[in-house]
């Protein structure tokens, strides 16, 4: 008798189930997010949406810590077994916007809704600490769940890790692993790439003052508009001469302002902007030749020149090794996963948690069903709608990464 010499993989049965344990919570899931979503909070003092979140943890086997200094909540996992620890993140703040979806949840919050999905990061965190701790015999160490504020430029993974997160299993957290929606990709699909995956992001203002007069007389003042204005030509030509388009660099200026009327000559004019990278040896580059460009420019037009750097997030950069992990966990889990091609020039400041642990941040595909990923608007739109289908996928992934990696 004569057969195959090899044999497909058994299904792994620790994982087979999740899928549909992540969909017998989705009411829960779904309550938590609408409530988030009605109530959303900026920055980093969430009261309410943090008190949100220990209601949905009640009755858990949790160690719970709230933050010093922000709304953060920390919930420690331990499994049955001693072991090492794994992190798992999601944000809760939310955006300064006027919501216009027209959904019968939608922010009761004047000038403030979640248009960036942390909503629903937080409901599926807390969905995945209910599955995990239903399966805490089979965990082998220990998982910590990161509710973080204040992703929204506060830095709030700073003050986190500041505040001992890593550390918040009693030993440094091995491996780290978070999750955002994307409205504009096909609804439940997880996709991820190791090495760089966001740029980071540092803004940048230049303060140009020569010395003012009357619009008829130019000859007589020190006009500080066509310094400005040449500035931005030249920073340009920097990163396309200076920056190699192999690890290429974004530099936009998106602020000008002088003058007060039409006759008058400024004495000042101010050029703002944004800086992204892929890497930290160009960002520091960007962030070195900046300011010379922009002061010979000001020398040139007889203006001096003050040129401030605002730090933002840093790169954000997955672990290669997880980050295939993840991709081959969605396989198993979902049943499909795709590879990104290219990073993308947003920012995120989970950077700071995979710049102290080997992890991988991955983007699940929310988009409506009745929408077109390519017309669909996107994320920090105050039209953007997350497709709530796409939140099992969610909560199993999260539960996935931590039973495979603490598996006995």
């Amino acid at each position: 008798m004569t057969g195959p010499t090899e044999l497909p993989p058994l299904p792994d049965t620790r994982l087979a189930a999740l899928l549909s344990e992540a969909e017998a919570l989705q009411p829960a899931t779904v309550a938590l997010r609408r409530e988030i979503h009605r109530r959303p909070e900026q920055g980093l003092h969430l009261p309410h949406t943090q008190a949100a979140v220990r209601r949905a943890l009640e009755g858990l086997p949790l160690e719970i810590v709230e933050g010093k200094s922000t709304s953060a909540l920390t919930a420690v996992l331990r499994g049955a077994q001693d072991g090492p620890a794994v992190l798992l993140r999601g944000d809760m703040d939310a955006l300064p916007l006027q919501e216009d979806t027209g959904l019968e949840f939608a922010s009761e919050v004047d000038g403030t809704m979640h248009a960036c999905g942390h909503d629903g990061h937080t409901a599926m965190l807390a969905s995945a600490a209910r599955l995990l701790a239903a399966r805490r015999h089979e965990l082998t160490g220990s998982v910590v769940f990161m509710f973080q504020p204040g992703e929204e430029g506060y830095h709030g993974a700073r003050h986190m890790i500041h505040e001992g997160v890593l550390d918040a299993a009693g030993s440094r957290a091995e491996k780290a692993f978070g999750i955002h929606l994307l409205s504009h990709v096909e609804s439940g699909l997880i996709t991820t790439r190791p090495g760089p995956l966001m740029a980071s992001n540092d803004t940048f203002t230049v303060q140009v003052t020569g010395k003012g007069g009357h619009g008829s007389s130019p000859h007589n003042a020190i006009d500080p508009v066509p310094a400005a204005a040449a500035m931005v030509g030249a920073l340009q030509t920097m990163v396309t001469r200076r920056v190699s388009v192999f690890d290429p660099a974004v530099v936009s200026v998106t602020h000008i302002q002088a003058g007060t009327t039409t006759n008058i000559i400024p004495e000042t004019a101010e050029v703002a902007g944004t800086i992204r990278t892929l890497s930290e040896s160009t960002r520091a580059l960007v962030k070195a030749e900046l300011p010379k460009v922009c002061e010979a420019v000001g020398e040139a037009h007889g203006c001096r020149v003050l040129v401030d750097i605002e730090p933002g997030y840093p790169v954000t950069v997955n672990d290669p090794d997880q980050a295939l992990r993840v991709l081959d966990l969605a396989q198993r889990v979902l049943g499909r996963a795709e590879l990104m091609a290219d990073p993308i020039m947003g920012a995120e400041d989970f950077s700071y948690v995979l710049q102290r642990v080997p992890g991988a941040f991955a983007f699940l595909g929310a988009c409506p069903p009745d929408v077109d990923p390519a017309e669909a608007p996107t994320n920090h739109s105050n039209r953007v709608r997350h497709d709530e289908g796409a939140f099992p996928a969610g909560v199993a992934m999260y539960a996935a990464f931590a039973l495979d990696a603490l598996a006995g």
